[in-house]
């Protein structure tokens, strides 16, 4: 058996003779030879790996050279790129989470393509601090009198338990220790930043006598968490922001609120619910309020702590905000958006406009691609048809928004088939499914995006179907 093993192993080729194939030189313009080596060797090892365990028993040369060179594609291909929304989901995180707008796009290039002011002040010719660029914005915009940026929620919450409530103790509901996405537990976030948890109340209520028992000589702060995309219904009784604002000032104590997804502006007209805003929150009395940059608020992945001045430069200090800070193109396309706020200009940023379309907008968009995808695909079922879309990113979970859609039957072509074949093409699609139909919701298409999704039906994938058919 060994004897035959080694008569395999000599019959793999050589990486000179994977070298000299004609179609190397291509791949190795985009991936450069040393690239291209380390994955002929890969290749190798794993089939040599493969023989010596008995897994492969013999030496197949073109299969060699095709899973090769199907991985060299894969890695000459960028990786990250444009992909169409069509799945009604308007902060999808698993595809980038809110679109920017096109001010926020210039802003970022002229920031990039040029050395810039980040930490330079003109008017003195001295150093400057990066978080000036954006802080009176922020304060104009939530009403806070104070705000500073990091690279995200997470990270704003971690900064202020570990800047302000350190080997000191931190009370929060029972009711509000969630998981959000990508196992951001808040039990987790405060043992990391060093603040003891106390947890008050019970899953469903928790009262204010709750929270005033639980102060002791130890305790730094009350903590609020905003629930995100989980929600207590029925026999439920949380304490109002006022009440526990209140207690905290009799208790000398700082009052934080995790607001999540940070609503700036009223979205009521768009027909979602009430949502507590950033400025009703300062307004409540809660001393520091984070939130995220890329949700509701429409800009770059960010979190934002805005609130007090003494604390905010407090948390100005504490040598963690170094590691968090963010940089030269988030700050000038989170500069464009609040700049759009501040107008009065919210309906330039595309999450905002995708949340308030009306009903009678959505319906036009769907008539006029239901009539493309009907002339690309003439043998298909093609319907225009309500659908329930969603805010996405944990906001509003409870709470569908009505919308429209087009569905799209093929004969003798599954939806899984069809999603998968537009998630393979180019440009690359992600769309719904309702039984055998694919759904594609209008709502967070944009612009060009009607035809770009024709060329998709159109094109052929990897396997040689295409979107219309086989």
């Amino acid at each position: 058996m060994r004897d035959e093993i080694q008569n395999l192993l000599r019959k793999i080729p050589s990486m000179d003779e994977l070298l000299s194939r004609p179609w190397v030189n291509e791949v190795e313009e985009l991936l450069g030879r040393k690239a291209l080596k380390s994955v002929f060797a890969d290749v190798i090892g794993e089939l040599r790996l493969a023989l010596r365990e008995g897994a492969c028993e013999a030496i197949d040369v073109a299969a060699i050279e095709q899973e090769a060179r199907a991985r060299l594609l894969a890695k000459a291909s960028p990786s990250l790129h444009p992909v169409i929304n069509a799945t009604g989901i308007v902060i999808h995180t698993n595809l980038g989470r809110s679109v920017l707008p096109q001010e926020a796009l210039e802003a970022v290039r002229l920031s990039s393509e040029r050395y810039s002011t980040l930490e330079y002040r003109l008017d003195v010719g001295e150093r400057g601090e990066r978080n000036d660029h954006v802080e009176w914005l922020l304060s104009q915009v939530t009403g806070a009198d104070a705000a500073l940026v990091v690279n995200n929620n997470a990270a704003a919450v971690l900064l202020c338990l570990a800047a302000l409530a350190k080997d000191k103790e931190s009370v929060v509901s029972r009711g509000e220790l969630v998981e959000i996405g990508g196992s951001f537990r808040i039990p987790d976030v405060m043992a990391f930043a060093g603040t003891r948890m106390v947890e008050v109340g019970t899953t469903n209520r928790t009262h204010l006598s709750d929270y005033a028992k639980a102060v002791t000589e130890s305790t730094a702060l009350l903590l609020k968490v905003h629930p995100s995309n989980y929600r207590i219904v029925g026999f439920h009784a949380e304490v109002e922001r006022e009440a526990l604002s209140a207690l905290a000032r009799e208790k000398e104590l700082i009052f934080l609120e995790d607001l999540g997804s940070g609503v700036v502006a009223d979205l009521a007209a768009s027909g979602l619910g009430a949502e507590t805003t950033v400025a009703q929150s300062l307004m409540a009395g809660v001393d520091l309020v984070t939130f995220s940059g890329d949700k509701l608020l429409g800009g770059p992945q960010i979190g934002v702590v805005a609130g007090r001045r003494q604390l905010i430069d407090r948390l100005r200090r504490f040598p963690l905000l170094r590691a968090l800070r963010v940089d030269k193109m988030t700050l000038a396309a989170l500069e464009a958006v609040l700049r759009l706020y501040l107008r009065g200009q919210e309906g330039a940023i595309p999450t905002v406009a995708m949340l308030t379309l009306s009903q009678d907008d959505l319906k036009r968009r769907a008539d006029a691609l239901a009539s493309v995808i009907a002339t690309q695909c003439p043998e298909a079922d093609v319907d225009v048809i309500p659908v329930e879309d969603a805010v996405g990113g944990g906001a509003y979970p409870e709470q569908p928004l009505q919308g429209w859609g087009v569905a799209l039957a093929l004969p003798g072509v599954s939806s899984g088939t069809l999603q998968r074949r537009l998630r393979l093409g180019k440009p690359a699609v992600v769309a719904a499914a309702e039984k055998d139909r694919v759904v594609f919701h209008v709502r967070t298409l944009l612009e060009g995006d009607v035809d770009l999704l024709a060329k998709a039906l159109g094109a052929r994938d990897e396997e040689g179907g295409s979107g219309c058919g086989s």
